[in-house]
Order: C-alpha cells, then sequence, then structure tokens
C-alpha cells in the first residue's frame, strides 16, 4: 500500500474543514468547560516521549481533575502499576492532551497542552483520600480546549447498556498468553478483592 506522503494530498481526500471546528476552541476552560470537566471521573491522558507515545487512562470516585482557574489543571496520580510510562514522559517532554468521558454523554471533552509532575507535600495533600496521599501530581497548562463531535460515540453505542465483556480476554488470558503457567483463572478471581484495597 502506498502512504499518504503530504498534507495536500490528504486534504484531496475530504471536504473542507466545517469553520465551527476552529471557531469552538477555547484558549482556556470557560465556565461551561469547567462545568463540564467537573463532571467526568473518567480522562485518558496522552504524552509523548522518547520511546514513543502513551495513552493511560485514568479514573475517580469524583471529579478526576482539579482545576485550579481557566488555566491550570491539577491531576493526583494514583496507584497503578508503577510503570510510570505518563509520567516519565511529561518530565522529558511537557506536551499533553486530556481527553475527558462522561458516562452517557455522547460528547468528549479534549484538552491539550502542558505540563509538570510535582511531588510538592502541600499540594499532594489536598488530595487525600482515605488517609492516603497521592505520590505526585500532574499539574497542566491550558493551551486549548474543545468539545469533539459525537459521531464516534454514537457509531460505537458505547453508553448503550450492553455487557459485552464476555467477547474479550480477561486481564489473567493477556498474561498467561506472556507467561503459559501463569494462574490467569486464579488471578481474575482473586483480582477484584485485591484492587479494591489498593484504589488510592
Amino acid at each position: 500500500m502506498q502512504a499518504i506522503s503530504s498534507i495536500s494530498d490528504l486534504e484531496a481526500l475530504y471536504d473542507a474543514v466545517n469553520p465551527l471546528s476552529i471557531e469552538k476552541v477555547a484558549r482556556q476552560l470557560t465556565p461551561l468547560y469547567q462545568q463540564w470537566i467537573n463532571a467526568s471521573r473518567f480522562v485518558v491522558l496522552s504524552t509523548v516521549g522518547p520511546e514513543g507515545t502513551d495513552a493511560s487512562p485514568r479514573g475517580d470516585v469524583d471529579p478526576v481533575v482539579h482545576i485550579a482557574d481557566p488555566g491550570t489543571i491539577m491531576m493526583p496520580d494514583w496507584r497503578g502499576n508503577n510503570r510510570l510510562d505518563s509520567l516519565k514522559n511529561i518530565v522529558r517532554d511537557e506536551r499533553v492532551s486530556l481527553m475527558f468521558m462522561v458516562p452517557g454523554c455522547s460528547n468528549v471533552v479534549r484538552v491539550n497542552g502542558t505540563a509538570i509532575v510535582t511531588a510538592d507535600e502541600t499540594l499532594c495533600a489536598r488530595f487525600e483520600k482515605k488517609n492516603i496521599l497521592p505520590r505526585s501530581v500532574i499539574v497542566m497548562k491550558v493551551g486549548e480546549a474543545y468539545f469533539q463531535c459525537a459521531k464516534a460515540l454514537m457509531r460505537s453505542r458505547l453508553w448503550a447498556g450492553e455487557d459485552e465483556s464476555d467477547k474479550t480476554p480477561s486481564a489473567g488470558d493477556f498474561l498467561r498468553e506472556v507467561k503459559e503457567d501463569f494462574d490467569a483463572e486464579g488471578y481474575d478471581k482473586s483480582y477484584p478483592e485485591y484492587a479494591q484495597s489498593r484504589l488510592w
């Protein structure tokens, strides 16, 4: 197959851009964007580093981020697998993107900007949950914010309420695929209880 190698060739395949898709971009978090983001408990954090790109799901029982002001978003880094892919990328390349979702809403909100990782004790203490503090906090400076057209979520019927998990391999299955003697069934059975005490 032949790759498209120029922007002009790419643009020739598509209709002209809808002016509203450009005009909708905000340079800071307006009151309505703040309202939308405050309703979101799930976001995908995208970063880039020397090894390539990374996209990491982040979730919380409360709003997934804290809006410090119209130009600043703060996100605690709760317990994970300690690979630190996203954090390592931010330390080396400040560019980040966030994609917020709200159950039942077909729109998503995207925020692009730059970020740092800090272990500032006072800041980490602001996010204390169940006597647990995040090890670090991602502090993002907003460059642009805009809502994404709803077609992707409409096509995928993401919020249709259907349980399709029986079509997918489990986490244990993935692990056994790379380690033949791994106890996939035992892992899958015990993981919910294991994770419940390590959510924060």
